[in-house]
């Protein structure tokens, strides 16, 4: 199988995670480094993805100024989004040349990872017909996602709530769709879930879908491979 690099970080403020994506993008597309999976969180941040309507963001800038919540307009999928702490972020740099050269197909993946992992939990999961993201049932959702796909190299990824403060997601309509909420695995469970053990299973359940041999890299390993040449 070939190698996936796993970096597992701690909490990483988006901008800053942005920016590395685009360097891991660029490396990629070069060849650099191979396939590479980046599992971390956010401080509280929205994001709104290429058809985001700022109207789905249900407070004012000024509310948000003031309680520290950054809001960022990004070329992923998608409307908006909230990202917080108590929540696994998923940035998979993928070659879909090398797998696939199907955006549905790479999406379903994404949405298997985390069923499955999910499952694990003994929590039942699934897709829903014309809305992406993983769902508990017709109006719930628990896991989102946003992709960008550019010379078929795939950046940004999904966001699975684990033991996020769910109050913050009222800050929005989640992903511009008015009748669904959305929840995280500590309700359903109701108790607590080891965030840790989360991080594993979509290592493991991520290399099993896309038929990858996962292997850990650190941050300065994986800076010195998508460092410019000279």
């Amino acid at each position: 199988m070939k190698p996936l690099n796993v970096l597992n970080l701690g909490q990483q403020a988006y901008d800053d995670a942005l920016d590395l994506q685009h360097q891991l993008v660029a490396a990629r597309r070069e060849e650099r480094i191979d396939d590479t999976l980046v599992l971390l969180g956010h401080p509280p941040v929205i994001t709104l993805g290429r058809r985001g309507n700022a109207s789905n963001i249900l407070v004012s800038p000024q509310w948000l100024a003031e309680q520290g919540i950054q809001v960022h307009r990004v070329e992923r999928g998608g409307d908006v989004t909230y990202h917080g702490p108590g929540q696994l972020v998923g940035y998979p740099i993928l070659d879909l040349a090398q797998h696939r050269r199907d955006v549905g197909w790479y999406m379903h993946s994404l949405e298997e990872v985390l069923i499955r992992t999910l499952g694990g939990f003994g929590i039942a999961a699934n897709r829903l017909p014309h809305n992406i993201g993983v769902w508990l049932d017709k109006r719930t959702k628990i896991a989102a996602l946003g992709v960008r796909i550019e010379g078929w190299i795939a950046y940004h990824g999904f966001a699975l709530n684990v033991a996020q403060d769910m109050s913050l997601s009222e800050l929005i309509v989640p992903c511009g769709i008015a009748d669904k909420e959305v929840t995280s695995m500590e309700r359903v469970l109701g108790r607590s879930v080891d965030m840790a053990k989360v991080r594993q299973l979509v290592e493991d359940n991520f290399s099993a879908v896309f038929g990858l041999n996962a292997r850990a890299i650190t941050l300065e390993q994986l800076l010195s491979l998508i460092a410019p040449p000279g």
